[in-house]
């Protein structure tokens, strides 16, 4: 008898996973295809949606068939922030606008003036990366393309709406666009009004992330290769459904996971009211939750950056730190196109610093993995309040090498204790496919199948204090280009794309 099993659809940045679970928590099979993000210009990063579909429906084929069982439902999770412009139909009218772009600066003024209320309800830093602010800059520069929107999805919820023919919206994603009342759990439409955006653009919010969102559509089944009419999840945010997938429910867990970017979480009951520098504040996969967290733009994105322009494997990238950092080492500064938390700054870029004949490809390549791993400490700075955590969890693709592993355990001066768990959105994606299907309840997925972490890494004292010293130059390297920058605004000699909003 073939066992009962889900579909989970992770849309991420730069690939789509496909993740068939058992509903006993084995994972059955998975399968990922990848697509290009691009930036015309600086500051931007861009996709295709029907690349999305085509790796989706490509890597749910493969998985489906690895597995040698058709799945009884479906669940989603996908990259947070994005903008997805679409007619009536679900046609996208231009690129989706990704997380990683820079450019709707402008609006972010419009968002200053909001008011010290409307900013509380909103709850997190402004930054332009969010669905917000890019849908007011596709409203001032591109305004034909905006007149012609029925929808401004964000992505995961455009690849339900291929799924299903119907257009939701829900909490986890919602709440991450700087157009939703966070402690009041709704789009804040006053915000939108004020914005000058059309709040008839937003789709309905289903009630959370696995609540029922519709059923596989007859054309989408071909595609995919599935039965018409099974239930499709709401789905969640990539990081909420991690969070979900990786079993981390309790206030005192903190955990790390490192994708195309780099996220720090804890979950909380309830907004408190009290703002971080730098820290978002959003609601969790689950009906009731919520979650903090320190995201910094430069995980995976910037890691591949180096990779490529060194021709280097990621083998090779992650064999550099095998062997002893060097005092020589130069110092890499990640931010190529922005960062968030702490600094909440777009234009913020990066560098290579220090360099010198004494340098070779294993150390440039080293620096860029330290140099990653400083801006994740800033992250975990920030939400802890510069505080150290008793261990960190570790979760996602990107922290698997044991050489990386130590030195963000060195870097952050934490034991890592890895969640055996290989694609967590993608498995949080497939229980909340359960979920929706009354297969599970939320008490099943945070106890008997929330999977287990070990201990991956402790901190090397000596490496531990090597790396506090380089942290320290880091950062004075940071506030170097940040003071950089405002001398060149304050001059006016500035590539386009590079500015900063008052």
């Amino acid at each position: 008898m073939s066992p009962v099993c889900t579909l989970g659809l992770d849309l991420g940045t730069s690939s789509a996973k496909a993740v068939v679970l058992e509903v006993g928590g084995a994972l059955l099979a998975q399968a990922s295809a990848g697509y290009p993000v691009t930036s015309a210009r600086a500051g931007y990063a861009e996709s295709d949606p029907a690349d999305w579909w085509a790796a989706v429906t490509a890597c749910a084929r493969q998985a489906v068939a690895a597995a040698g069982t058709r799945p009884v439902a479906i669940g989603l999770s996908g990259q947070m922030h994005g903008l997805v412009m679409t007619s009536a139909d679900g046609a996208a009218l231009r690129p989706a606008m990704l997380w990683a772009d820079s450019r709707a600066t402008g609006p972010l003024r419009d968002y200053h003036k909001l008011g010290a209320k409307a900013l509380a309800r909103l709850a997190n830093p402004l930054a332009p990366g969010m669905t917000g602010p890019m849908l007011a800059w596709v409203a001032e520069h591109e305004p034909a393309t905006y007149r012609a929107a029925r929808w401004a999805l964000q992505p995961k919820d455009w690849i339900r709406a291929r799924l299903t023919g119907e257009y939701h919206a829900e909490p986890s994603d919602a709440s991450a666009t700087l157009l939703y009342d966070v402690p009041g759990d709704r789009w804040d439409l006053e915000v939108v009004s004020a914005l000058g955006l059309d709040e008839a653009l937003l789709a309905p919010l289903l009630p959370s992330a696995g609540a029922p969102a519709g059923q596989l559509t007859a054309a989408a089944a071909a595609e995919l290769g599935l039965p018409a009419g099974l239930p499709v999840a709401a789905g969640a945010g990539d990081t909420a459904a991690a969070a979900l997938g990786s079993g981390i429910c309790r206030g005192d867990d903190i955990q790390l996971t490192v994708g195309t970017g780099a996220q720090v979480l804890r979950p909380v009951t309830a907004p408190d009211g009290r703002a971080q520098a730098g820290v978002n504040l959003y609601r969790s996969a689950t009906p009731d939750g919520w979650y903090q967290m320190g995201a910094s733009l430069s995980g995976g994105l910037s890691l591949n950056w180096v990779r490529e322009i060194m021709h280097a494997s990621w083998d090779e990238l992650y064999a550099s730190v095998e062997g002893p950092a060097q005092p020589h080492d130069p110092i890499f500064v990640p931010h190529l196109s922005g960062e968030r938390t702490p600094y909440s700054d777009p234009a913020l870029r990066g560098s290579w610093t220090t360099l010198s004949l004494a340098n070779d490809r294993t150390s440039v390549l080293r620096s860029a993995l330290e140099g990653t791993a400083f801006a994740i400490r800033d992250a975990l700075d920030a939400l802890d309040a510069g505080q150290r955590p008793p261990r960190l969890r570790l979760a996602g693709g990107g922290t698997l090498a044991a050489g990386w592993r130590q030195l963000l355990a060195d870097v952050l001066g934490v034991p890592l204790y890895a969640v055996d768990v290989p694609a967590a959105s993608g498995r949080g994606a497939a229980l909340l496919g359960a979920l929706a299907a009354g297969l599970l309840s939320l008490d099943d997925i945070t106890g008997p199948l929330a999977p287990s972490a070990e201990l991956a890494a402790e901190p090397d004292p000596a490496a531990a204090a090597f790396h506090a010293g380089r942290y320290a130059t880091f950062r004075r390297t940071v506030s170097a280009l940040q003071e950089n920058q405002k001398s060149a605004e304050r001059t006016g000699d500035l590539p386009p794309g590079h500015g900063r909003t008052a």
